[in-house]
């Protein structure tokens, strides 16, 4: 008879090693990320779970057959080396192979940049995505995501997990995955907006951090047909400009986060982190007009911004306001869905807004209509049967405070903070038109 209690195995980390004290003793695991024999001396770089440490080992006590990508358990003495990444090296005295790889890397990791063509990189992601710089992304994503929920956490919101398969679609239109449930028809959930809207009614103050799926035919470098959503829904705000607010304070947590714990892939990758102290926002009519005005072009669809408008209007804010980010308020009422409060002083605009960062939209949001007779009337208006929403439309007639929230593309803000060029790189596994594996 075994019993266990949940003590775990203790593990050296690289950031004890780097941390630590020179002329200690550490068994470290990892794999072989590079050999280099060097004659009298073998350099093997061991990839740990974050960072990797260069190690010097004499050629004796070496296994038969060590190669690249064979997983190991290393032991030895660090000591000052100021040559080595992070300026510091393990003097290798034993090396045991714990597994060896049946086929070598079907490219390279030892280089500094693996530069291949994203048709080629995406089919090889498993081995491609142990590149220091590629998971480095993912080490920055994850630090989005931390503090996305300390941050609200600490802001006294509850996180929810609401259901991927739904029966009606939340933002309305053709893009939309339709599922055989048992025989129902069934979506796959554009956003969690009916069910966080509900919850506010719970819990005053919701988040979630989930998949989206959109099926919009596009092949663009900023689309992808699922992605991960970062959601929050708030009560009781004053105006659409409390949620704005909430996603600054946000969005500052996560700069401090990263520069704090993240210096390391900051510093592979070339990241210069954005400042979020002090956001500029600009009404969508004037932020059309001025950056129109400025870079010399006509406005083509008054309703909405084209891609290029986007750009200009993020150099616009660069320019005059020495920012990265700048929110967009009051778009107009047709472009925004049903749910989206109109502005009292003006009803063809909406209390809602989208965060611009770099010139890219990575986030929508704004003020809901909590009113049950505003949100029938406002659903006739546009053809649709309130029937069909009866089950959304409970939270409405049994009453809710006013309230707001968003939606932020966690792959879109990775790709913006990390410079790269399309969305699929800041998506672990992408799914596009044509894609659905590896």
């Amino acid at each position: 008879m075994k019993f266990v209690t949940g003590e775990s195995k203790k593990l050296t980390t690289y950031q004890q090693i780097a941390e630590g004290g020179r002329h200690n003793p550490v068994t470290v695991h990892g794999a072989v990320h590079l050999l280099r024999d060097m004659g009298g001396l073998v350099f093997l770089t061991l990839r740990m779970a974050r960072g990797s440490v260069q190690c010097v080992c004499p050629p004796d006590i070496l296994p038969e057959g060590l190669c690249e990508e064979c997983a190991v358990e290393l032991s030895g003495t660090v000591r000052e080396e100021p040559r080595a990444p992070g300026g510091f090296e393990i003097a290798a005295e034993a090396v045991t192979v714990l597994s060896r790889p049946a086929a070598p890397m079907p490219v390279s990791l030892g280089k500094g940049q693996l530069k291949l063509h994203l048709d080629t990189e995406l089919p090889l992601r498993p081995a491609v995505l142990r590149h220091l710089r590629e998971r480095a992304v993912f080490k920055v994503q994850e630090g989005l995501v931390r503090a996305f929920r300390d941050y609200l956490t600490g802001q006294g919101f509850t996180e929810v997990h609401t259901p991927k398969i739904v029966h009606a679609g939340a933002e309305g239109g053709s893009n939309i995955f339709k599922l055989d449930y048992f025989g129902k028809k069934a979506y796959l959930a554009q956003s969690p907006q009916f069910y966080k809207q509900t919850m506010v009614g719970v819990f005053e103050r919701v988040f979630e951090v989930g998949p989206v799926f959109r099926a919009e035919k596009h092949a663009t470098p900023r689309h992808l047909n699922e992605y991960t959503g970062l959601d929050f829904e708030m009560g009781y705000i004053d105006s659409f400009y409390d949620v704005i607010e909430m996603e600054t304070g946000y969005l500052r947590h996560a700069m401090e986060l990263l520069s704090r714990e993240y210096g390391g892939e900051l510093e592979l990758l070339g990241v210069e982190l954005p400042s979020a102290d002090k956001i500029p926002c600009l009404r969508f009519d004037d932020a059309k007009r001025l950056a129109a005005e400025k870079y010399g072009y006509k406005i083509r669809d008054p309703y909405d911004l084209e891609p290029e408008e986007e750009l200009h209007i993020g150099q616009y804010a660069r320019e005059e306001f020495g920012s990265d980010f700048v929110f967009v308020t009051h778009y107009p009422s047709k472009k925004r869905p049903f749910y989206a409060m109109d502005d009292p002083g003006d009803p063809k605009y909406t209390l809602s807004f989208d965060l611009l960062f770099r010139g890219l939209e990575v986030t929508t949001g704004g003020q809901r209509v909590h009113d049950y007779a505003q949100q029938v009337a406002k659903m006739e208006d546009r053809g649709m049967d309130p029937a069909e929403f009866e089950s959304y439309l409970m939270i409405h007639k049994h009453g809710m405070p006013p309230h707001g929230g968003l939606g932020i593309g966690l792959e879109r803000l990775t790709m913006q903070l990390c410079g790269l060029d399309n969305i699929r790189y800041a998506s672990l596994f992408p799914r596009d038109r044509t894609r659905m594996e590896p």
